[in-house]
Order: C-alpha cells, then sequence, then structure tokens
C-alpha cells in the first residue's frame, strides 16, 4: 500500500479543498446548508482573502474554470484585471525603469478578484452576498490564528511598515506571534459594507456590492491614495472594468478533456506539455528518471513557447490553434532528446519567426525556494476546487494583493496587487505593457472531463511552476493510477528553464528542482543526462489539491501536505 499523509476523502455530498484549512471548513459548512459548489467557493474564497493575506487580498486576482451542472458546460471566469489607461512603457521608462517594479503601486492594475466571485456567485450561485461573506467578515473582526507565514512575510516589510507604509503598520503592527488571534478591523469594516448593498433581487443585490467596490467607496479610496503615492491605477480604471466569462482552452488526453484559461494566463502551457507527453510511452517508463527527464524536456519547449508567442489575445495574434496542433506536436517533440537541453528554443508555428523578451538576470544559480517572489520574499498564491452532490465543479486560484507587495489603501485594510510586474517594458512582444491589457498572469487553475463529463478540478500555487506541479500530480492520476493523495504526495519537480514572470525576470536555464525524496539514483541519472539538479527538502515542491466527481456520484478530494496548512474536507 502507497504510503500517503492522509486518506483520499471519499462522499457524496460535498468536498472542499484548499490551501487553508478555515477556507475549506468555511465552503463545506456553506455546502452542508444547502449551498451550491458556487456558493461554497466564493465563501472560501474570501476566508482566505483574510486569512492569507502573504498570498492574497481582495486587491489581487483569481481566474476560474467552472462547470455548471445546470448549463451543462464549463466556464472561465476572467477576474485577471488589465493595465491602468496611464500604464505606457513611456510612463515607466519616464521614470527610469526598464522593468515593472515588483513592488509598490506602479506595479498595480485593476484589481480583479472582487469582481470575478461577485460574477460567480450572481451566475451560478444560490446564496445572497452577505450570507456567502459572513464566515470572512467574522475571521476579520473576531480574528483567525495567524500562520507562519504571514509572521515571516510582515518581519520582511517591518521597516516599510513603520516608516513608508505606515497605513499597512496600522494593521500588521506590531507583529503578531505565530498561532496567535489576529484581527484586521479595518478589512472587517469595508466588507461589512459591501456586503451589505442593497437592491431589489440577489442579483440586484450583488450588481450594487461591485458598484460599491468599482464605482463606490473602494474605488475613491484607492484613486486617492494613488494620486499620492505616484500610481497610475485610477477610479475611472476600476468603474470601466468587469470580470468576464469565455469559454475555455481544451486538448484531449487519455480520454480526458483538459480545459484551461486562454492565453492571457499561462493554461494553454499544459495543453502544449500535453501533447507533446501523448507521443512517448509514459506507462513502459514509469515515474523514474525517463519519465522526470521527458516531463522536463517538454515543459522546456512549452515554456520557450508561452515566452514568444502568449499574450491578452484581446490585443495580440496567439497562434493557439496551431500550438496545440498533433502536427506541431510531432514537429516539436522531435527536439527532445537523451541528454537535457540548455537552450530556450521557441518554435515557429504557421511558419512564423518567435520573438523573445531580454533575459535579465543572467543564468545565475537559483535563490532558495520557489514561488512568486516580492521584495525577496514568496508572494505566491491559493488554490480551491469544491464538488458538490449536483455535478458542479470550481477550480479556482485567487492570488495577488500580497500584505508585502504594497501598501494597504488607507481605511480599506488591504493593499492592490502587483501583477504589472509580468509585462514587459520592450515594444512588440506578446506581453509587452498596453493600457487596457492583461498581463500573462501565471495563475492557471484546470478542469478535466473524462469521456466529456465532469470530473477533477485541481491547480496550485507556485507561480511559473503551477503548470508544472499539477501535472505532475495529473500525470500520476490518469497514467500510473494514482489516487488524488498518492498523486499530490508523490515527491515533486519542476524546471526553472525559462524567464521568470517576477521581477527582476531572471532565467535558470537546464536548473531541474526535485526534491530529495525522489531518491539518489534518479537524482544522480538526471544529472548524468545533464541536468544541473537542485535537491530540494523532502516535502517543498508543490501546493496542489484537488476534487474529483465519479459517474455514480461518489465524490473524492485530496490535499497537500507542504506548507501545513492545505486541507480538504468532505462528506
Amino acid at each position: 500500500m502507497t504510503f500517503t499523509t492522509r486518506p483520499e476523502l471519499r462522499g457524496t455530498l460535498g468536498m472542499v479543498a484548499s490551501t487553508h484549512w478555515l477556507a475549506s471548513s468555511a465552503g463545506m459548512g456553506v455546502l452542508e446548508r444547502g449551498g451550491n459548489a458556487f456558493d461554497a467557493a466564493v465563501a472560501a474564497g474570501f476566508v482566505l482573502q483574510v486569512v492569507e493575506p502573504h498570498l492574497n487580498g481582495p486587491g489581487g486576482d483569481v481566474p476560474a474554470i467552472v462547470y455548471s451542472a445546470a448549463s451543462d458546460e464549463v466556464r472561465v471566469v476572467c477576474g485577471q484585471g488589465p493595465a491602468p489607461a496611464a500604464a505606457t512603457i513611456d510612463a515607466y521608462t519616464a521614470r527610469g525603469l526598464d522593468l515593472v517594479p515588483g513592488v509598490g503601486p506602479l506595479a498595480a492594475v485593476v484589481p480583479g478578484a472582487f469582481d470575478a466571485w461577485a460574477l460567480m456567485l450572481r451566475d451560478f450561485g444560490t446564496w445572497e452576498l452577505a450570507d456567502v461573506m459572513a464566515p470572512a467578515i467574522a475571521y476579520a473582526r473576531d480574528g483567525y490564528p495567524v500562520v507562519p507565514g504571514i509572521v515571516a512575510a510582515i518581519r520582511g516589510v517591518e521597516e516599510e511598515l513603520r516608516t513608508e507604509w505606515t497605513s499597512s503598520g496600522e494593521v500588521y503592527l506590531p507583529i503578531p506571534k505565530g498561532g496567535e488571534l489576529f484581527r484586521n478591523l479595518l478589512l472587517a469594516d469595508a466588507y461589512g459594507r459591501i456586503a451589505l448593498s442593497a437592491g431589489g433581487s440577489r442579483e440586484a443585490r450583488i450588481d450594487a456590492a461591485r458598484d460599491a467596490f468599482y464605482r463606490g467607496f473602494v474605488a475613491e479610496a484607492v484613486d486617492s491614495f494613488f494620486a499620492a503615492e505616484d500610481g497610475l491605477l485610477t477610479a475611472e480604471d476600476m468603474a470601466g472594468w468587469q470580470a468576464t466569462l469565455e469559454a475555455p482552452v481544451t486538448l484531449d488526453y487519455r480520454g480526458h478533456t483538459i480545459c484551461k484559461t486562454g492565453p492571457w494566463g499561462q493554461g494553454p502551457v499544459m495543453l502544449q506539455q500535453l501533447a507533446l507527453l501523448a507521443g512517448f510511452d509514459l506507462d513502459a517508463t514509469g515515474p523514474g528518471p525517463e519519465y522526470i527527464h521527458t516531463v522536463t524536456e517538454c515543459a522546456k519547449l512549452a515554456f520557450a513557447d508561452r515566452e514568444a508567442w502568449y499574450g491578452d489575445p484581446d490585443f495580440v495574434d496567439v497562434p493557439l490553434a496551431s500550438l496545440l496542433s498533433a502536427a506541431y506536436a510531432d514537429e516539436r517533440r522531435a527536439l527532445v532528446g537523451e541528454r537535457a537541453s540548455e537552450e530556450l528554443r521557441p518554435g515557429s508555428p504557421d511558419g512564423r519567426e518567435p520573438q523573445l523578451p531580454p533575459l535579465p538576470g543572467g543564468t545565475t544559480a537559483a535563490a532558495a525556494g520557489s514561488g512568486e517572489p516580492t521584495l525577496g520574499l514568496a508572494g505566491d498564491t491559493c488554490h480551491l476546487d469544491v464538488a458538490d452532490r449536483h455535478g458542479n465543479l470550481v477550480s479556482a486560484t485567487p492570488s495577488g494583493g500580497w500584505l508585502h507587495g504594497s501598501p494597504n489603501v488607507p481605511g480599506l485594510g488591504f493593499c492592490m496587487g502587483t501583477r504589472g510586474q509580468m509585462f514587459w517594458l520592450t515594444e512588440g512582444l506578446p506581453n509587452s505593457l498596453e493600457p487596457g491589457k492583461r498581463p500573462r498572469t501565471t495563475l492557471t487553475p484546470t478542469l478535466v472531463l473524462r469521456d466529456g463529463d465532469p470530473y477533477l478540478s485541481i491547480g496550485t500555487p507556485g507561480g511559473d511552476m503551477q503548470d508544472q506541479w499539477q501535472l505532475g500530480a495529473l500525470l500520476g492520476h490518469l497514467v500510473f493510477g494514482r489516487n488524488l493523495q498518492e498523486a499530490i504526495d508523490a515527491p515533486g519537480f519542476h524546471t526553472n528553464h525559462m524567464p521568470s514572470s517576477f521581477h527582476p525576470r531572471d532565467v535558470h536555464l537546464n536548473e531541474l528542482e526535485i526534491e530529495e525524496r525522489a531518491g539518489p539514483e534518479t537524482i544522480d541519472e538526471l544529472r548524468r543526462r545533464g541536468h544541473d539538479v537542485v535537491v530540494r527538502p523532502p516535502w517543498s515542491l508543490g501546493r496542489v489539491s484537488a476534487v474529483a466527481r465519479e459517474p455514480d456520484g461518489l465524490l473524492k478530494a485530496g490535499a497537500n501536505p507542504r506548507g501545513m496548512q492545505g486541507y480538504a474536507v468532505g462528506r
């Protein structure tokens, strides 16, 4: 019997898995009281904003992929806000910048998280906004236990909180101790005002709350603060944007349809990896060094294409059909050799010439740890998955608005995000900065159909590693027959063979990070094949969670033990 850190959960009423036990419990509480998966996901999402302020917040972003049993369709909820109208390349170069900063108001885009959660609740949920926000408001007002990551994040910017980011210092100083109850009364008050927005119907009340955030007191506070801080985001930028529903981008793999966001996110890079891997006999190799080498080399090719081709399709022509075609995968697969490649090799779909961004930061050794660095700290991300007894599925990856990424907006108890750092200030690239354009986010939830029926939602924090860490778990489940918990617990690995999406945009070509648990023989063989292997502690790479639904109504869930706070709950 394979060892797992906990059992794969099974039940029939509902399953919630997330990166924090309080969010999972809040979501399950909604399911227990008759809410559906969308009600539960929104409740869990708002709790994550309170209890993981170093990983996400109301000023951040959230893409989600949902399956609605009522409409029998998969939809992407785009909660990725765009660049402000004043955010031109010239605006940054005039300030002496050659990269968008990784911290502070100049890195802000329109905050997308609140509208995305509200849109999901309005169009797919059944509960009132005040009811789904109630657990989050209670934790903000009455207190929640501080996890060690929050303490580390505050310590990392303590000097800024005392001298420059005084609006944040009002909330986070003195530094709380790990495990003690912590309150954010400013956030509780702001949430409370939003939740009590009036209207004639449930939908009208939700829309009134969206107005309060994007066209009311929240936008006014943001506008005033950013004007004083040399920021570019304005109330007009916020008023002109709404979250949207989109069709997913899909690829079929071994009887499963994998659903991802469009190329405004890195989601299609998982599909490109799967298209390449479809030509290899992974069953024969098993989960050993040959498998890790093959997956890694395919990832290198797919991520090179991400750099050369992905961007907001409302602004750039992304040759997505060609990138995901079998013919293109056949062509690219031939580049996978017995030894590790040290080159960044984008392809030429439709015969077009790829153009890579400049590669600042050189090819130095990676800093310890992985994730979404801001100010030298791991900003990282959250994730949640929900399945209910009605057949609905939600996969959502909230992030941004990190407490150590930017100062709090006075009176609100939260800050804006820094997703603008993902733009390039080089003209002519798919992901070059333009006003109103979405940055190519690393946030990348996944939803899977099996034989056309909704089956699995899965995802992870981890920046550029997200479509590698969850791919490993997905392959473990679909190819090697591991249950969800076994797939999540298996030793993790990833390559850093791409320009980082985060300031200072460094790149570590040919670097392969792997957990020590993979074993010395595997590690030695990967080095023999030419990989620059960096061995990480036994339980350090990945934050995957997942839920699934069998055709007979059996629900399953697994959560990540790494970081010691992710939990799945179900009944």
